[in-house]
């Protein structure tokens, strides 16, 4: 049995994994969804790491997985505690001292945003309904609305602390229809970052709300 632990994107809410949780359960495996302070202006990238050091506590065969703005705290906590495997799904990929104010020029994100939706013929302007909830339920969207929360500014501004990336097995998963970081974006990404291909799974950005058993089941596949 493998312990998952999940860390979500901004906002922090741990709502965001609630559909792969019973699924990793299912398929006999602990699964952990840590909630974090994302919209405490007290608290960023190091709170983020105790919230997550915290939930890992002495379990051993950890898996981590980081969604989104999480792969910035993902390796913060691999740098402390004992990780088997990291998974970083339609995650922000830092490099040591990044911070993720700085990320977005430093690797052509809003640009890759926006020609991906030209070339797909929707808005270039940011809209969530658009960019996040095109592929979602409707009734999970609806349902979303009372876990929402604003991502404080602090935590933009704060570093990825690590001298380099953690000598943990790393794997890097794109969902095919994630408009918000479009899959080429993030293969490109990847290659640059830490030399890895990127693997796919069906889905857009909030793929464990829109597909929660194609990613439990290649999350599942990830393990030896």
């Amino acid at each position: 049995m493998s312990v998952f632990v999940l860390i979500p994107g901004a906002g922090g809410a741990a709502w965001y994994w609630h559909r792969v949780v019973p699924e990793l359960r299912a398929r006999g495996h602990e699964a952990v969804a840590v909630d974090l302070p994302g919209a405490d202006e007290s608290a960023g990238l190091p709170e983020y790491t105790d919230a997550v050091v915290a939930a890992v506590g002495d379990r051993d065969d950890v898996v981590l997985v980081g969604q989104s703005m999480g792969g910035f705290t993902a390796p913060m906590v691999c740098a402390r505690v004992p990780v088997r495997l990291l998974v970083l799904v339609n995650a922000m990929i830092p490099l040591p001292g990044e911070t993720p104010g700085q990320w977005w020029g430093n690797t052509g994100a809003p640009a890759a945003r926006v020609a991906a939706a030209e070339a797909g013929g929707y808005t270039t302007e940011f809209d969530p309904a658009t960019y996040f909830l095109h592929d979602v339920p409707t009734e999970i969207a609806a349902a979303g609305a009372e876990h929402e929360r604003p991502e404080a500014d602090v935590a933009f501004g704060q570093p990825c602390a690590v001298e380099r990336w953690p000598d943990v097995a790393t794997r890097v998963l794109a969902a095919a229809e994630d408009r918000f970081f479009p899959p080429e974006f993030q293969r490109g990404v990847a290659r640059d970052r830490l030399g890895i291909d990127a693997d796919e799974v069906p889905g857009g950005h909030l793929v464990a709300l829109s597909r929660p058993v194609d990613l439990a089941d290649r999350l599942i596949e990830y393990l030896p």
